[in-house]
Protein backbone atom coordinates (compact mmCIF):
# COMPACT_ATOMS: atom_id res chain seq x y z
CA UNK A 1 0.00 0.00 0.00
CA UNK A 2 1.56 3.64 -1.07
CA UNK A 3 0.93 6.73 0.91
CA UNK A 4 1.33 9.91 0.17
CA UNK A 5 4.97 11.38 1.58
CA UNK A 6 3.18 14.36 3.15
CA UNK A 7 0.43 12.61 5.02
CA UNK A 8 3.94 10.15 6.54
CA UNK A 9 5.94 13.35 7.51
CA UNK A 10 2.73 14.85 9.13
CA UNK A 11 2.57 12.08 11.01
CA UNK A 12 5.99 11.64 11.90
CA UNK A 13 6.12 15.27 12.95
CA UNK A 14 3.18 15.15 14.95
CA UNK A 15 3.48 16.37 18.56
CA UNK A 16 0.11 15.09 19.74
CA UNK A 17 -1.49 12.50 17.98
CA UNK A 18 -5.85 11.63 18.67
CA UNK A 19 -6.93 7.86 17.76
CA UNK A 20 -10.70 8.21 17.27
CA UNK A 21 -12.19 4.62 16.93
CA UNK A 22 -15.34 2.95 15.94
CA UNK A 23 -17.03 -0.85 15.69
CA UNK A 24 -15.12 -1.49 12.77
CA UNK A 25 -12.17 -1.61 14.79
CA UNK A 26 -13.95 -4.48 17.35
CA UNK A 27 -15.72 -6.13 14.33
CA UNK A 28 -12.47 -7.16 12.98
CA UNK A 29 -11.98 -9.36 16.04
CA UNK A 30 -15.10 -10.93 15.52
CA UNK A 31 -17.38 -9.04 17.97
CA UNK A 32 -20.66 -7.87 16.14
CA UNK A 33 -21.72 -4.73 15.90
CA UNK A 34 -24.35 -3.30 18.20
CA UNK A 35 -26.93 -3.08 15.94
CA UNK A 36 -25.98 -6.35 14.70
CA UNK A 37 -28.59 -8.80 16.36
CA UNK A 38 -26.88 -11.73 18.36
CA UNK A 39 -27.20 -14.93 16.97
CA UNK A 40 -29.03 -17.78 18.74
CA UNK A 41 -31.56 -17.20 21.34
CA UNK A 42 -30.91 -13.43 20.98
CA UNK A 43 -31.60 -12.96 17.34
CA UNK A 44 -35.25 -11.98 18.22
CA UNK A 45 -34.58 -9.11 20.11
CA UNK A 46 -34.06 -5.89 18.92
CA UNK A 47 -30.61 -4.15 20.28
CA UNK A 48 -32.21 -0.69 20.22
CA UNK A 49 -35.12 -1.48 22.00
CA UNK A 50 -32.81 -2.92 24.90
CA UNK A 51 -30.20 0.36 25.42
CA UNK A 52 -32.87 1.81 27.35
CA UNK A 53 -33.13 2.63 31.20
CA UNK A 54 -36.99 1.94 30.77
CA UNK A 55 -35.96 -1.71 29.24
CA UNK A 56 -33.75 -2.17 32.59
CA UNK A 57 -36.66 -0.94 34.70
CA UNK A 58 -39.51 -3.21 32.68
CA UNK A 59 -37.43 -6.53 32.46
CA UNK A 60 -33.44 -6.33 34.00
CA UNK A 61 -32.95 -9.84 33.75
CA UNK A 62 -33.71 -9.90 30.12
CA UNK A 63 -31.11 -7.00 29.80
CA UNK A 64 -28.55 -7.95 32.70
CA UNK A 65 -28.64 -11.33 30.32
CA UNK A 66 -28.37 -9.46 26.76
CA UNK A 67 -25.10 -7.36 27.87
CA UNK A 68 -23.46 -10.10 29.54
CA UNK A 69 -23.72 -12.57 26.29
CA UNK A 70 -21.89 -9.53 24.62
CA UNK A 71 -19.52 -9.28 27.38
CA UNK A 72 -18.81 -13.51 26.87
CA UNK A 73 -18.54 -12.32 23.70
CA UNK A 74 -15.92 -9.73 24.13
CA UNK A 75 -13.91 -12.31 26.26
CA UNK A 76 -13.60 -14.68 23.76
CA UNK A 77 -12.16 -12.76 21.47
CA UNK A 78 -8.52 -11.01 21.54
CA UNK A 79 -6.86 -7.54 19.91
CA UNK A 80 -6.50 -7.56 16.34
CA UNK A 81 -3.13 -6.03 14.40
CA UNK A 82 -5.35 -2.59 14.51
CA UNK A 83 -5.24 -2.67 18.32
CA UNK A 84 -1.93 -3.40 18.71
CA UNK A 85 -1.10 -0.89 15.50
CA UNK A 86 -2.55 1.83 17.80
CA UNK A 87 -0.87 0.92 21.18
CA UNK A 88 2.67 0.74 18.84
CA UNK A 89 1.97 4.12 17.77
CA UNK A 90 1.49 5.75 21.40
CA UNK A 91 5.28 4.53 21.86
CA UNK A 92 6.79 6.27 18.27
CA UNK A 93 4.88 10.45 19.00
CA UNK A 94 5.18 12.10 21.80
CA UNK A 95 1.73 12.51 23.00
CA UNK A 96 -0.96 9.65 21.86
CA UNK A 97 -4.77 10.30 23.08
CA UNK A 98 -7.30 7.37 22.33
CA UNK A 99 -10.54 7.96 22.33
CA UNK A 100 -13.02 5.09 21.62
CA UNK A 101 -16.82 4.61 20.96
CA UNK A 102 -16.01 0.86 21.86
CA UNK A 103 -17.41 -0.41 25.17
CA UNK A 104 -14.99 -3.58 25.13
CA UNK A 105 -11.83 -3.73 26.63
CA UNK A 106 -9.60 -4.91 23.38
CA UNK A 107 -7.57 -1.69 23.45
CA UNK A 108 -6.26 -1.89 26.96
CA UNK A 109 -5.52 -5.49 26.19
CA UNK A 110 -3.36 -4.81 23.14
CA UNK A 111 -1.59 -2.44 25.88
CA UNK A 112 -3.36 0.94 25.09
CA UNK A 113 -3.40 3.20 28.43
CA UNK A 114 -5.71 5.96 29.36
CA UNK A 115 -8.18 4.85 27.01
CA UNK A 116 -11.13 7.19 26.75
CA UNK A 117 -14.15 5.50 26.81
CA UNK A 118 -17.03 7.45 25.38
CA UNK A 119 -19.96 4.95 25.84
CA UNK A 120 -18.58 3.04 28.81
CA UNK A 121 -17.94 -0.35 29.30
CA UNK A 122 -19.06 -3.84 29.33
CA UNK A 123 -16.64 -4.62 31.92
CA UNK A 124 -17.51 -1.37 34.50
CA UNK A 125 -21.08 -1.82 35.68
CA UNK A 126 -22.57 0.02 38.24
CA UNK A 127 -25.13 0.35 40.75
CA UNK A 128 -28.49 1.80 39.38
CA UNK A 129 -29.12 3.73 42.07
CA UNK A 130 -26.25 5.08 44.38
CA UNK A 131 -23.23 4.41 41.06
CA UNK A 132 -21.03 2.44 43.05
CA UNK A 133 -18.83 0.11 40.50
CA UNK A 134 -19.05 -3.40 40.99
CA UNK A 135 -16.18 -5.51 40.18
CA UNK A 136 -16.97 -8.38 37.52
CA UNK A 137 -15.47 -11.95 37.39
CA UNK A 138 -13.03 -11.78 34.24
CA UNK A 139 -13.77 -15.47 33.73
CA UNK A 140 -16.69 -16.55 31.71
CA UNK A 141 -19.24 -19.03 33.79
CA UNK A 142 -19.52 -21.78 33.07
CA UNK A 143 -22.89 -21.95 31.13
CA UNK A 144 -22.92 -19.43 28.24
CA UNK A 145 -24.56 -16.39 28.74
CA UNK A 146 -26.52 -16.63 25.40
CA UNK A 147 -30.38 -16.42 25.41
CA UNK A 148 -30.42 -16.65 28.75
CA UNK A 149 -32.09 -14.41 30.83
CA UNK A 150 -29.98 -13.28 33.99
CA UNK A 151 -30.77 -11.52 37.19
CA UNK A 152 -28.39 -8.55 37.87
CA UNK A 153 -25.99 -8.55 40.88
CA UNK A 154 -26.90 -7.10 43.73
CA UNK A 155 -24.74 -3.33 44.79
CA UNK A 156 -22.47 -4.29 47.90
CA UNK A 157 -23.39 -0.82 49.30
CA UNK A 158 -27.10 0.21 48.96
CA UNK A 159 -28.56 -3.31 47.63
CA UNK A 160 -29.76 -2.11 44.44
CA UNK A 161 -29.40 -3.60 40.96
CA UNK A 162 -26.39 -3.49 39.31
CA UNK A 163 -26.75 -1.81 35.55
CA UNK A 164 -24.19 -2.62 32.88
CA UNK A 165 -21.83 0.22 32.57
CA UNK A 166 -22.64 1.36 28.90
CA UNK A 167 -24.51 4.68 27.78
CA UNK A 168 -27.56 4.14 27.06
CA UNK A 169 -29.89 5.81 24.43
CA UNK A 170 -31.42 8.84 26.22
CA UNK A 171 -28.55 8.87 29.03
CA UNK A 172 -25.58 11.54 28.60
CA UNK A 173 -22.47 10.75 28.14
CA UNK A 174 -19.90 11.35 30.76
CA UNK A 175 -19.24 14.92 31.13
CA UNK A 176 -15.31 14.55 32.16
CA UNK A 177 -14.86 12.23 29.51
CA UNK A 178 -16.15 13.86 26.67
CA UNK A 179 -14.75 17.31 27.81
CA UNK A 180 -11.39 15.44 28.03
CA UNK A 181 -11.73 14.14 24.28
CA UNK A 182 -13.18 17.16 23.02
CA UNK A 183 -9.95 19.06 24.61
CA UNK A 184 -7.46 16.84 23.03
CA UNK A 185 -9.14 16.93 19.82
CA UNK A 186 -8.90 20.77 19.65
CA UNK A 187 -5.12 20.70 21.05
CA UNK A 188 -3.39 17.97 18.53
CA UNK A 189 -2.16 18.18 15.08
CA UNK A 190 -3.21 14.89 13.64
CA UNK A 191 -6.33 12.39 14.34
CA UNK A 192 -6.72 9.24 12.57
CA UNK A 193 -10.75 8.25 12.77
CA UNK A 194 -10.29 4.76 12.46
CA UNK A 195 -13.67 2.25 11.81
CA UNK A 196 -16.21 4.93 12.67
CA UNK A 197 -18.59 6.33 10.22
CA UNK A 198 -18.94 9.29 12.44
CA UNK A 199 -22.55 10.12 12.32
CA UNK A 200 -23.09 9.28 15.86
CA UNK A 201 -23.53 12.78 17.83
CA UNK A 202 -22.00 14.10 20.12
CA UNK A 203 -19.26 11.73 19.73
CA UNK A 204 -18.88 12.52 16.43
CA UNK A 205 -17.90 16.12 16.80
CA UNK A 206 -14.38 14.55 17.72
CA UNK A 207 -13.37 14.97 14.38
CA UNK A 208 -14.96 17.91 13.48
CA UNK A 209 -13.09 19.52 16.67
CA UNK A 210 -9.72 18.72 15.05
CA UNK A 211 -10.15 19.54 12.25
CA UNK A 212 -11.79 23.37 12.94
CA UNK A 213 -8.94 23.66 15.23
CA UNK A 214 -6.26 22.64 11.82
CA UNK A 215 -5.37 19.38 12.53
CA UNK A 216 -4.98 16.71 10.15
CA UNK A 217 -7.65 14.55 9.86
CA UNK A 218 -7.28 11.04 8.37
CA UNK A 219 -10.41 8.16 8.05
CA UNK A 220 -9.41 4.87 8.07
CA UNK A 221 -12.73 2.87 6.67
CA UNK A 222 -12.53 -0.21 4.15
CA UNK A 223 -15.80 2.13 2.58
CA UNK A 224 -15.04 4.96 0.82
CA UNK A 225 -16.13 8.16 2.32
CA UNK A 226 -16.53 11.62 1.22
CA UNK A 227 -14.46 14.18 2.52
CA UNK A 228 -15.14 17.72 2.95
CA UNK A 229 -11.83 19.82 3.46
CA UNK A 230 -8.21 19.89 2.11
CA UNK A 231 -6.56 18.70 5.36
CA UNK A 232 -8.47 15.72 5.20
CA UNK A 233 -7.24 12.48 4.13
CA UNK A 234 -8.88 9.32 3.31
CA UNK A 235 -7.09 5.61 3.44
CA UNK A 236 -9.11 2.95 2.53
CA UNK A 237 -9.09 -0.46 3.99
CA UNK A 238 -9.33 -2.32 7.31
CA UNK A 239 -7.67 -1.32 10.52
CA UNK A 240 -5.69 -4.47 10.79
CA UNK A 241 -3.78 -3.93 7.54
CA UNK A 242 -3.76 0.08 7.20
CA UNK A 243 -2.52 1.02 10.34
CA UNK A 244 0.23 -1.59 10.49
CA UNK A 245 1.14 -0.54 7.10
CA UNK A 246 1.01 3.49 7.64
CA UNK A 247 3.04 2.07 11.10
CA UNK A 248 5.81 1.03 9.33
CA UNK A 249 6.00 3.84 6.32
CA UNK A 250 5.87 6.32 8.55
CA UNK A 251 8.54 4.89 11.69
CA UNK A 252 10.66 2.43 10.30
CA UNK A 253 11.73 3.15 6.08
Amino acid sequence: MQFDQTLLTRLREARHVVVFTGAGVSAESGIATFRDALSGLWSRFDPMQLATPEAFEDDPELVWGWYEARRMQVLGTSPNPGHSAIAELAKRVPRLTLVTQNVDDLHERAGSVDVLHLHGSLHQPRCSLCAEPFRMSAEPPTEPAEGRRLAPPRCEHCGAKVRPGVVWFGESLPFDTLEAAFSAAADCDLLLSVGTSGVVYPAAQVPEIALSSGATVVHINPQPQALGGGNEWLLTGAAGKVLPLLLQAAFDE
